[in-house]
């Protein structure tokens, strides 16, 4: 069972670290990962936001809400002082 205080302690810990780079895994089914680094942009009550930005200048937020972490579809790594830390 999930609880409220899992989700709130998943939400304290990412608020920690917002500006941060990060490594997003998510899981897309059939075994496929996408995997990508980014800026850890804001929090908000149930989702947090990570911008990406590609090789062609283009800029992309992507949001997220705390229970995939939880239930592990989404896994954040903040990269913080050359130290990987996940966030789970």
């Amino acid at each position: 069972m999930i609880g409220k205080s899992d989700l709130s302690q998943i939400k304290k810990d990412i608020e920690t670290c917002i500006g941060e780079k990060v490594q997003l895994k998510a899981n897309k089914g059939r075994k496929k990962a996408f995997i990508r680094e980014g800026i850890l942009e804001n929090t908000y009550p149930s989702i947090f936001i990570v911008k990406f930005e590609n090789d062609y200048e283009a800029t992309r937020r992507v949001s997220y809400s705390y229970t995939d972490i939880l239930t592990k579809a989404v896994e954040l790594i903040v990269c913080k002082d050359n130290k990987k830390i996940q966030v789970s």
